[in-house]
């Protein structure tokens, strides 16, 4: 089953992530695990950028599923361009899309997926709320506010 990312999505972050030697697998392409670890970077990247970066002893986003469309397979060596995006922010959740191209295969997609993130009070271990602060950056893109 593939899934579709929608149209409607902000670009808010992105990053370049090196192919590391140890991301293949025996098949002498990047193993699946790597790719949701691309995924992780760029959006773990993009949440300490605005200031959301998770607190154990506080609030923070927590991923509640996740998924990722294999199109074209990564090989070492080589730059990932990770592009991150944001839509449908909900009371107390946003989705998350993401891309991973090469950096010397410009415009072409290798991999995409997203992921619900939703807002924690990690001590009282409930869903909380988007503060106003959150809600008004998750749609901004990249340089924005």
């Amino acid at each position: 089953m593939r899934f579709d990312l929608p149209e409607d999505k902000t670009l808010v972050h992105e990053m370049l992530i090196p192919i590391r030697w140890g991301d293949m697998d025996a098949m002498g392409h990047v193993n699946n695990t790597s790719y949701f670890r691309y995924f992780e970077t760029v959006r773990i990247d993009w949440m300490h950028a605005i200031g959301a970066a998770p607190n154990p002893r506080g609030e923070g986003p927590v991923i509640v599923n996740a998924f990722c469309n294999f199109i074209r397979q990564l090989e070492y060596p080589g730059t990932v361009r990770a592009r991150h995006y944001v839509a449908q922010p909900g009371r107390s959740s946003f989705e998350t899309y993401l891309t991973l191209e090469r950096t010397d295969d410009p415009g072409v997609v290798y991999a995409n997926g997203g992921a619900t993130a939703v807002w924690i009070d990690f001590v009282a271990q409930r869903s909380r709320p988007l503060p106003d602060w959150l809600r008004a950056k998750l749609l901004q893109g990249p340089g924005e506010g």
